[in-house]
């Protein structure tokens, strides 16, 4: 062993000691490095010696130009590798702040941080609000959509424009109220339009996946039974999937374990308001609500039927 490996060895296994024995030696630890240092400056620059010296047993102390070391260590020996110090069981650490209060105390610490949030910066020096969600901390249906527009970045509300309208007419016919749902969007910031340009713009996947960690935990606080997930976008965020609309509505899928349903935008039925197109939503939504458990009546079955 050269003298620059026995030093390291007497360095690494003394300061082991030293912690095993809680006497600390963070000072100790700077003084032999720094004199470690000074051993391997002239372990370098020396000619080797034909004759190697002696390796010195296991926690033997060392002796000569490694004085300093010793002494920096406050002179107490290593333990020998066969008896090493019995481990620690580790302090176990407290539970975090945000599991922690009622679903609406987390739910509300959470709303705070995404409001400040400045991980999307264009984002954040167009928006005028972070929209976080709205409803029941304690619902068993979520609504999820892709992002705020003008009118929610205005109001700091998810869907209160006219899509927003018709997903409220939605939740009502499938006997709900607007508050005992979860309302929630991918992204919680309107994106950024270009100077002059009017409507809204499609989110990117890089904001979306930035985004969707508040998601997930919005979600993990409210533990909903079932997430409908409306529009393609939102799909997208949420599984990254980007197969059309036509080819995921009417099936379930599942979002970390979630019962997770995909169905039409309400502003595609704005934009396509045949009956044919409302009841494949409609259908949709059946599904949601033989999932739930919830009663379903002979006139809500045959919603936007034979009705051309």
């Amino acid at each position: 062993m050269s003298s620059f490996d026995a030093a390291l060895q007497y360095v690494t296994e003394t300061l082991a000691h030293r912690k095993s024995a809680g006497l600390g030696g963070d000072t100790a630890a700077v003084s032999a490095l720094r004199s470690l240092a000074t051993v391997a400056q002239g372990h370098v620059a020396a000619t080797p010696s034909p004759k190697a010296a002696p390796t010195p047993e296991a926690g033997a102390p060392v002796k000569g130009r490694f004085a300093s070391i010793r002494e920096a260590l406050g002179g107490k020996p290593p333990v020998p590798p066969s008896a090493p110090a019995p481990l620690q069981a580790p302090t176990p650490s407290p539970a975090p702040v945000a599991d922690s209060g009622t679903k609406a105390e987390r739910l509300e610490r959470l709303r705070e941080r995404i409001a400040s949030c400045e991980q999307c910066p264009p984002l954040v020096q167009s928006r005028t609000q972070t929209v976080f969600g709205v409803g029941n901390p304690d619902a068993e249906l979520m609504f999820v959509g892709e992002a705020p527009g003008a009118d929610e970045d205005a109001e700091g509300e998810p869907f209160v424009g006219r899509a927003g309208q018709l997903l409220t007419k939605i939740i009502e016919a499938m006997r709900f109220q607007r508050e005992d749902v979860f309302i929630a969007n991918v992204l919680k910031c309107r994106p950024d339009m270009p100077p002059g340009a009017s409507g809204n713009r499609k989110p990117t996947s890089d904001e979306m996946a930035t985004c969707l960690p508040y998601l997930i935990e919005q979600i993990e606080i409210i533990q909903p039974k079932c997430i409908v997930a409306l529009g393609a976008t939102a799909m997208e965020g949420l599984t990254r999937t980007t197969e059309p609309m036509r080819n995921l509505r009417g099936r379930w899928h599942a979002f970390r374990g979630i019962p997770l349903m995909a169905t039409y935008h309400p502003a595609y039925l704005l934009r396509n308001q045949a009956n044919t197109e409302k009841r494949k939503v409609w259908e949709d939504m059946l599904q949601v609500l033989e999932l739930l458990g919830r009663p379903i009546s002979p006139k809500q079955r045959s919603y936007f039927l034979n009705k051309e």
